[in-house]
Formats: C-alpha cells, sequence, structure tokens
C-alpha cells in the first residue's frame, strides 16, 4: 500500500530544500552574507557559522530522505505500471471470451438487453425435455422443435431477489413474451419462480401446486387427440397458486390449495385482475385470458392462438 503521508511529507521536504538552496545560491544574498560576517563580531560569527553547519547538516539529511523518497516513489511507478499491464492483459482476456461466447450463440435474438432472448431449442434442452414435456420419438410429435423456442428472462421472485426463469414456448409468441417479461421486471412484478414443466416430471398438477410460471408442456385436450394450447406452446400460466383455476359448476379449484384465492373480490397479493400488470401487458400484446371464460375461470392462463 502507498504511505501517502509519506510522499506528502518528502513534498514538502523537497520544498524547503529548494528553498534552502535558492535563499544560498544568490549572489546578492552571498555579498551580504560575506559583507555581514566581515562585521560581525567573533562570538556572533562562532554562533551564525554553528548555526550555518547545523543548516547544512539538515540539507544533507534532507537530501538523503529525498534520494529514499524518490527510490519509494520509482518502485511505486515500477508497480502501477506492471498493474496496469495486468490489467490490460485481463480486459483484452475477457474480450476475448465475450467475442466467443457471441459466436456460438444460435440464432440469438438480444432485443437489446442480453439478460432477456431467446434461441432455437438447445441440444441438451431437447435431452431434458425427452421423454416428458416432449414425445421420447421426435417423429411422433404433432409441433416440431424448429416452431418452438428456448428462452431466458429475469424476474422478481416474492423474497424482492432477482432470479434467471427459463422458458420453452411457440416462436410465434417468443417475442411478445420477451417484451412482457421485461416490463414485468422492470416494474418489480413478483413473481414465484419460472422453470420448465420438466423439472416437475412434465406433470402440471405438480407444477402449478408449487406456484410455477409455465408455458410449453405438450398435451392433448382431454377426451380428444388434439393438441392444447400449451402443447403447442402458445398459452402461459403466471403464479399459478394465487390464480387458480375455478370450474364454475363443480366449483373445483386447481391447484386445491388455490381455494384460499377462488374468491376474487378478495384482496390478496399476486392475484391477477384488470388492473393488474400482467393482464394489461398481454392483453396489450393480443393474448386473451382464462379470467374471462364462462364455463371456468382459469385466472393464471394466458393465451394467443
Amino acid at each position: 500500500m502507498i504511505d501517502k503521508k509519506r510522499i506528502v511529507n518528502t513534498a514538502a521536504v523537497l520544498s524547503l530544500s529548494a528553498a534552502l538552496l535558492a535563499g544560498c545560491s544568490g549572489t546578492e544574498s552571498s555579498s551580504a552574507a560575506a559583507a555581514a560576517s566581515a562585521e560581525m563580531p567573533a562570538p556572533a560569527k562562532e554562533t551564525a557559522a554553528e548555526a550555518i553547519d547545523e543548516a547544512e547538516d539538515t540539507i544533507v539529511i534532507d537530501y538523503e530522505d529525498e534520494e529514499s523518497e524518490e527510490e519509494d516513489l520509482t518502485t511505486i511507478s515500477d508497480d502501477t505500471a506492471a498493474l496496469s499491464k495486468a490489467a490490460e492483459e485481463t480486459e483484452s482476456a475477457e474480450d476475448e471470451l465475450t467475442t466467443t461466447e457471441e459466436e456460438v450463440t444460435p440464432e440469438a435474438n438480444l432485443s437489446a438487453d442480453t439478460s432477456f432472448y431467446y434461441t432455437e431449442v438447445p441440444e441438451a434442452i431437447k435431452a431434458r425435455m425427452r421423454g416428458l414435456s416432449y414425445p421420447a420419438d421426435d417423429s411422433a410429435a404433432q409441433i416440431s422443435w424448429d416452431k418452438l423456442r428456448y428462452m431466458k428472462v429475469l424476474y422478481v421472485n416474492y423474497s424482492g431477489v432477482t432470479c434467471e426463469g427459463e422458458l420453452v414456448c411457440n416462436k410465434a409468441i417468443a417475442d411478445d413474451l420477451i417484451d412482457i417479461f421485461r416490463q414485468l421486471y422492470a416494474a418489480n412484478y413478483q413473481i414465484c419462480q419460472i422453470r420448465l414443466v420438466d423439472d416437475f416430471m412434465a406433470n402440471d398438477d405438480l407444477s402449478i401446486a408449487a406456484d410455477n410460471t409455465s408455458c410449453f408442456n405438450y398435451r392433448v385436450v382431454e377426451g380428444t387427440t388434439r393438441l392444447s394450447n400449451h402443447g403447442l406452446g402458445r398459452a402461459i400460466d403466471i403464479n399459478p397458486l394465487y390464480n387458480p383455476c375455478v370450474y364454475v359448476k363443480s366449483g373445483r379449484v386447481s391447484p386445491p390449495a388455490g381455494a384460499a384465492y377462488a374468491d376474487r373480490s378478495a384482496d390478496f397479493p399476486h392475484k391477477i385482475d384488470k388492473n393488474d400488470l400482467a393482464y394489461k401487458l398481454f392483453i396489450a400484446h393480443g393474448f386473451t385470458w382464462g379470467g374471462d371464460w364462462k364455463t371456468l375461470k382459469d385466472y393464471q392462463h394466458f393465451e394467443k392462438k
């Protein structure tokens, strides 16, 4: 660590030495001193000589200190130069790594913000999904991989902590979701978690019971062979525990723990209604809301056909 006080003192010593030298080097000053010395009584001369000797000793000491300080400053300068060079080499290496990462990112839509992006579904993600949220046999699927996109977004969880979430969606709504989630994040809109449904064995009941926000899950409409909008990657469920699906006739609630939030006239956090930011953003992007349906009220659900 650099001793700033030592450097400041060095400057003071150098200034003082310079002043003393300047005061002793002028011709007029030297002549005046000689004249004064000639007229000076012997005891005064001895006293003056002693004072001069003492001053000269002080100057010598100051010169020695000055040389020591100069050596310290030279060392500091050398160390600073070495650190500066190391910093430049580190920055250069980081630039090379950044360039490499950009080169291997496939079909990335960075949308002016690298924290929110989507790509074609990577092979590693396909491997996670096969046999779970996607058929084990690709040829048996009613929707091909090239129609889907893998997405990363940031969100604020219920504790106010920024987290990274992942989604798979239809490529037709990828830009919509990027814009919506970016605006939700900017507004500190809280979401419990955003994980692939595969983390819950592609079991929708387990996913919504965990209050997980998700999009794609290959499944057909009950009683048919037709893919649901989730199976097409065109539907998304947001904070499903606080925004359950309520079957109007039977009164059944999914997830069951969401029954505490089935009364939409009650006031509680994370509720989606027509005053909610998520509702406004999804509607503005052309989605429809399950909360407007008649035979069931799916408050967590937004879809775009």
